[in-house]
């Protein structure tokens, strides 16, 4: 047991066990979250509410705590929201979001990105200076819901790729945030209101016919990544392997956000990974991916001929 916890990343450890512990200790917030406010398609107007704005989150999300799990400052949870506002009238706000969350590759200096995903359903009233209050039980805003529903996903996605499944309780809290927003009539919410939104993305976590990306979250990752840097070709092997799952989702659901947004966070890395793997196992990988990535056949044929430098 002991040469298993050595393998496992400090905050992963102290999370897991604090999520059991009925112990009273000192908890730190979880999350590290780099927030940027985009307003140049605003003209004529006070750019100030936007700077506010970009304080009232970053200290929301840096600040509030949304789990009882222990976190170190060394330890947070690297995530980045960049919002860019297309309009602005009578206090409200639209634009889209795109939402970032990264994790270290265990003992390298090497991040890796778990989801890079940009929302295009943001639409909610703030004035300046309006407090951002977080309430786990009641929503007070569709600004703190989104926000609230981000930070359960980050936990979520970042457990899984520790342990299996070990982000359950996160997406059953972000499922909480959804069902409650859908009452409110805001955009980005409603179950099948388009294939993309707020609702479909967790939908492809918590989705019997898609779940088994969760499972490619800690194959891929724990068994995967974390283990290149003493076996290589051991690691590989397994991110292999754990490419059957998005196989899976893919024939279970060809329209899923889960693909795109597996896209848009690995392909460029496992272009990385597979330029000086074995000539068999490049085309495995490609095989599994070409049929569901076919418009992305620059990188895909470079997963298929690999390093050809040498």
């Amino acid at each position: 047991m002991n040469e298993i916890m050595k393998s496992i990343p400090a905050y992963a450890i102290w999370s897991l066990l604090a999520i059991g512990s009925s112990t009273t200790v000192s908890m730190a917030q979880e999350l590290r979250c780099q927030v940027e406010v985009n307003s140049q398609k605003i003209e004529g107007t006070n750019k100030s509410v936007f700077e506010t704005l970009k304080s009232s989150i970053a200290d929301y999300m840096n600040e509030n705590r949304f789990s009882t799990a222990t976190f170190a400052p060394t330890e947070k949870i690297d995530c980045r929201l960049y919002l860019t506002v297309s309009e602005y009238e009578n206090d409200r706000i639209k634009g889209d979001l795109q939402v970032q969350l990264s994790r270290p590759v265990y003992n390298s200096t090497y991040t890796t990105t778990l989801l890079n995903f940009k929302d295009s359903k943001i639409d909610f009233e703030y004035r300046e200076g309006d407090p951002l209050t977080f309430n786990e039980t009641s929503q007070q805003s569709n600004l703190t819901a989104i926000l609230d529903y981000y930070a359960y996903l980050f936990l979520g996605i970042d457990f899984d790729s520790f342990s299996p499944m070990g982000g359950q309780q996160f997406f059953d809290k972000a499922q909480s945030v959804v069902q409650a927003a859908q009452s409110t009539g805001e955009v980005g919410w409603k179950t099948f209101e388009d294939t993309k939104n707020r609702a479909a993305v967790l939908a492809s976590f918590t989705d019997n016919n898609t779940s088994g990306i969760r499972r490619l979250m800690y194959d891929y990752h724990r068994k995967g990544l974390d283990e290149m840097v003493t076996s290589p070709d051991k690691g590989r092997a397994v991110i292999t392997e754990s490419l059957k799952e998005i196989q899976n989702v893919y024939k279970a659901a060809p329209m899923s956000v889960a693909l795109s947004m597996f896209r848009d966070a690995k392909l460029d890395e496992l272009v990385n990974l597979y330029s000086k793997a074995p000539q068999t196992e490049r085309e495995t990988a490609y095989e599994i991916l070409q049929p569901i990535y076919p418009t992305d056949n620059e990188r895909l044929d470079k997963i298929k001929k690999g390093d050809q430098s040498n």
